[in-house]
């Protein structure tokens, strides 16, 4: 039988430079070229132009790491200017035990140069631990996060 996986796709940018207070939280969460309009998943005879449960279930999963992510940094005043990932659900193999068994979180994370990458590293972790969804799914959630230094603007921001 074909595993079957549920992608989205979630992306942040901003500044989390000027602290906590000030950050804008609105980001992007998309999957199926669609959002909000739901079906069931095409293998069980849904609508495959449409968003499913699964795919909320991974955008949740995604979303949650990111806000959690982006709060931690911008408390330690940590310049992120960009985050997206491009997520990943498996369902278990047995049906009988319907589940999204793994999901996997692949963030790219943008940073103001100077930035040290194990401290990023480390509020990537940290949000993990804090972020209600994870806690809250009994699925595995497996993070594997890219820290890329992006050259200042000539603006010199």
């Amino acid at each position: 039988m074909e595993k079957l996986v549920h992608t989205a796709r979630l992306a942040w940018d901003g500044s989390t430079g000027a602290g906590y207070r000030f950050y804008s939280r609105a980001h992007t969460a998309a999957a199926a070229d669609d959002s909000l309009r739901l079906s069931a998943d095409p293998h069980f005879r849904g609508d495959a132009a449409l968003l499913n449960p699964e795919q909320l279930v991974v955008m949740a999963a995604g979303s949650c790491q990111l806000l959690s992510f982006l709060s931690l940094a911008a408390r330690r005043h940590v310049d992120v200017v960009s985050y997206t990932d491009e997520a990943v659900g498996h369902l278990s193999e047995d049906l009988r035990r319907a589940r999204i068994e793994l999901i996997e979180l692949a963030p790219v994370i943008d940073v103001a140069p100077g930035t040290d990458e194990k401290l990023v590293l480390a509020l990537v972790e940290q949000a993990h631990h804090e972020c209600y969804i994870a806690n809250s799914l009994n699925s595995t959630i497996r993070i594997n996060p890219t820290v890329r230094t992006v050259p200042e603007r000539e603006d010199g921001s």
